[in-house]
């Protein structure tokens, strides 16, 4: 090896040392955290399995299913040692329970929050409705 090759290694050498040093002073148990973005339009970014969708781009919150309340009615009513129970779509229903009925426009998830004579106080999509076996 003449003189200036050996200049230049030592040269490369030199350069990475500090590097090499640098690299090793990095804490290697620290967390690395992933940051992702949500792309608002096509410029942005694109999703790579579907460069054409807008998929990406369109608003994540579900849409409230709406409820037509006449869909759900009373069938009857019943009291066993004291505890009061109420027919609804086929599903029997005591206070404090949930579940879900089957209407024409689909299953609708509903609690039953108190049962009256003749009356229920029901939950559906998180609004309160007072159903009366007049509701029939």
């Amino acid at each position: 090896m003449n003189w200036k090759a050996h200049i230049v290694w030592m040269l490369i050498a030199g350069a990475a040392g500090p590097l090499a040093a640098a690299a090793a002073q990095q804490d290697t148990n620290a967390p690395v955290k992933s940051v992702f973005i949500q792309p608002a339009n096509p410029n942005e970014g694109r999703d790579p399995f579907y460069p054409n969708s807008m998929r990406p781009y369109q608003d994540a919150t579900p849409a409230q299913h709406t409820v037509d309340l006449s869909a759900i009615q009373i069938k009857g009513f019943s009291e066993i040692a004291g505890h009061r129970y109420v027919i609804i779509n086929n599903h029997t229903f005591a206070e404090g329970d949930e579940g879900d009925v089957l209407t024409k426009g689909g299953r609708v998830h509903l609690r039953c929050l108190a049962v009256g004579p003749r009356s229920v106080l029901v939950e559906v999509n998180g609004a309160r409705q007072l159903l009366n076996s007049s509701d029939q």
